[in-house]
């Protein structure tokens, strides 16, 4: 259905109030007023978007929030004549009869919804182990300001300060620092070698270091084996297969699902990593008048020509403006994406995009990987601080396939130089010519990662 029948107005129904829904909603309303297009939106929580990266600094108390994190209110998408209903669940999508069944979480109320368009951003949700007591009171995905409420309420009357964080990718980082500053004693207990993931162990190696520095403890290559609780219900400690971790608050930092749920039980087509699998118009597939984006999605990886999932509010952003301007009766398009992150512990700032080693090896990539240690500034320059780059260029052609840095003021968002290469399929000789700013309390003479890519292109051409 391209048009609407008997010259009503179309209807655009969109799941999920958050970045890609309301972005999509709101873009859809620049292009067609309310007389062309209705738009309903539907949110099961109380908020709409918000930005879910500064629940660990609203937390940690760096950021007052929620209000802070909210870019806009439920009352400021409805004055734009978006029918935003929140604390409603959509909880069916039937495909053939295009509409949706909606309950209100509060009164219990369910109704159909019909829609000529409809957009599914559902986003994602914590990964939660199949552990004994995982589910307890005291237990706590961190992914909707809804969750960090209910996190900041278990602190507020905990009886004790002792806090356990299982996993170290980035929300488990970022959440052990925030409780280290709510004065909390934190344990992270991490199944892989060493925090963040998403680096190499080399340099994740580098983050342990400072989380360690922080008064953080960490307990590496270990796995969970039961949330254990108290006589009132309520976590109390995390076991592992050598050792009782006392806790009196436990976060989940293993990282999330695509939420797709109501996607699979309505038949449409899901990818390996578990994300509704979309064209790059950001339709899903075999289906011209749904659209799916942000958290719940898989994207293309640029640098391997894989799908993958990347939950990441800068997607979810943009994929919401593709499909509100495609769903509004323009045209725009979705590339894919090259991976890039940035965090901080602390004044530690990593940063990564591309490949990591291993993923060049599942891609059947040869590679030569280099690391450098340089400065954020002219080393004679007050508070330089030391930096450290990691590159991975495909060994024959030399074409940039991945860069880690991990550093200081000044590190973390010079990722963005590698970021732009990779995009551009830039090789390392290529990017030693680039003409990037430079004044002694930027940078020294040679940034870092030009550094880099001199001693990567030297590795290229020694290796033949």
């Amino acid at each position: 259905m391209n048009g609407a029948a008997g010259g009503r107005r179309e209807r655009l129904v969109v799941i999920g109030g958050d970045a890609a829904g309301m972005s999509a909603a709101s873009q859809a309303r620049r292009l067609r007023g309310p007389d062309e297009l209705e738009i309903v939106a539907f949110e099961r929580g109380h908020f709409t978007s918000y930005s879910a990266c500064g629940i660990p600094y609203w937390v940690g108390g760096e950021v007052d929030g929620p209000d802070r994190l909210i870019a806009r209110t439920p009352e400021e998408h409805r004055t734009r004549h978006i029918d935003l209903r929140t604390r409603t669940e959509v909880t069916e999508i039937d495909v053939a009869g295009r509409r949706v069944r909606a309950r209100d979480v509060d009164s219990g109320a369910a109704s159909w919804t019909s829609y000529d368009k409809l957009v599914i951003a559902t986003g994602a949700r914590p990964v939660r182990p199949d552990l004994p007591g995982a589910d307890a009171p005291g237990v706590h995905g961190v992914q909707t300001l809804d969750d960090g409420q209910a996190l900041l309420d278990t602190l507020a009357r905990a009886r004790g300060r002792r806090a356990v964080v299982v996993g170290a990718g980035y929300i488990g980082v970022e959440m052990a620092e925030a409780l280290i500053h709510r004065g909390y004693e934190v344990t992270v207990v991490n199944r892989g070698r060493e925090p963040m993931s998403t680096l190499d162990p080399d340099m994740g190696r580098l983050v342990h270091k400072a989380m360690e520095g922080l008064g953080i403890t960490m307990v590496n290559d270990t796995g969970v084996t039961e949330v254990r609780t108290g006589g009132d219900g309520r976590a109390s400690a995390v076991v592992t297969a050598d050792a009782v971790y006392p806790a009196d608050v436990v976060v989940l930092g293993i990282g999330v699902t695509p939420e797709t749920s109501l996607a699979r039980a309505a038949g449409l087509p899901v990818g390996g990593h578990g994300g509704l699998l979309t064209d790059r118009a950001m339709r899903v597939r075999g289906h011209a008048d749904i659209w799916a984006g942000g958290d719940c999605v898989e994207v293309l990886d640029l640098v391997s020509g894989q799908l993958r999932h990347i939950a990441l509010g800068t997607h979810a952003n943009k994929h919401g403006q593709v499909i509100g301007t495609n769903a509004g009766g323009g045209y725009a398009t979705f590339p894919g994406v090259v991976g890039t992150a940035v965090s901080k512990v602390c004044d530690l700032e990593i940063a990564r995009t591309g490949l990591r080693e291993k993923d060049a090896r599942r891609v059947g990539l040869e590679f030569v990987a280099v690391t450098i240690e340089s400065t954020s500034r002219a080393g004679y320059y007050p508070d330089a601080s030391p930096m450290t780059v990691k590159m991975l260029a495909e060994r024959r052609t030399g074409k940039l396939l991945g860069v880690q840095i991990v550093g200081r003021e000044g590190a973390g968002k010079r990722v963005d130089i590698a970021a732009v290469a990779l995009t551009a399929g830039m090789t390392v000789e290529q990017m030693t010519a680039l003409d990037l700013g430079y004044a002694p309390p930027f940078s020294p003479v040679w940034d870092p990662v030009l550094v880099a890519a001199r001693k990567a292109a030297r590795a290229v051409e020694e290796s033949g």
